[in-house]
Formats: structure tokens, sequence, C-alpha cells
């Protein structure tokens, strides 16, 4: 039997104090999500100045990449490459660059999502926050 990783009140909030600190430091008006490696939301948190539509997008991004056990932008990806197809893939609808899997002794824990930026700007916004837990 194996044992499992969880991530637990304390790491949430340092993931998202980090992940606001990012923020904060570049201007960026964003919603911070952050949910457990089944999609269960745990933590949402918009801050000043971000648009309402982000407090939807950061969630799924975040469930896609926990789901997925994959950063989502590989979703982008493979329909930006034309497999149109794979926007009908049940559960995951958070299909743009932002949602980043936190992994843990190669096992997904849970996942960051970031909206309200540029989709590269609400990945690093997102790594900053996992990086706080030094894994």
């Amino acid at each position: 039997m194996k044992t499992k990783h969880e991530l637990e009140l304390a790491d949430v909030k340092a993931i998202a104090a980090a992940a606001e600190a990012e923020a904060q430091k570049n201007h960026w008006a964003v919603t911070i999500a952050i949910v457990d490696d089944g999609g269960h939301l745990l933590w949402l948190q918009r801050l000043d100045g971000a648009a309402a539509v982000s407090s939807h997008i950061a969630p799924s991004k975040a469930r896609t990449a926990a789901l997925g056990r994959r950063e989502s932008k590989v979703y982008e990806d493979i329909v930006n490459g034309g497999r149109v197809a794979f926007l009908s893939a049940p559960t995951i609808d958070g299909l743009l660059e932002g949602g980043v899997p936190i992994l843990k002794d190669g096992q997904c824990i849970g996942a960051v999502g970031v909206s309200g930026v540029k989709s590269t700007e609400d990945a690093q916004i997102a790594r900053a926050g996992i990086a706080a837990l030094g894994l």
C-alpha cells in the first residue's frame, strides 16, 4: 500500500502568500486558485482589480492541471496544434496556460491556477506559489 501526500492548510496558505507576493511585486491583478489532487477547490483569492471572469478561469486551470497531472498549457498546445476534438474532453475546461500541478515524489498532490494577466505571467505566479513549498 502506498503512502499518499496531501496538502495541508498551512501549505495552501504558504502557496497563496507566495503567489500573491509575486503578483503584487509585478503589479498584476489576478485570481489565484489552489485545488487538491482531485481538483477540489481549497483556496480562491481574487486580488483587487482582477476581472470577475478570472474567478472562474483560475479554478478551471487548476482543476485541469491537477486532474491531468500536467500543466494546463499542454492542453492548450494540443488544441492549438489542430486537435480541436480535445475540446470535448470531459471534466477539463481550463485549457489555457496558467495551471501548474504541485508534484511531490512524482505524485500530483494538487495544483495552482492563476488568471488575469498574460498566460505566461499567470504560470509564473503559479510556479512562484508552488516554490514556497520547497518541492
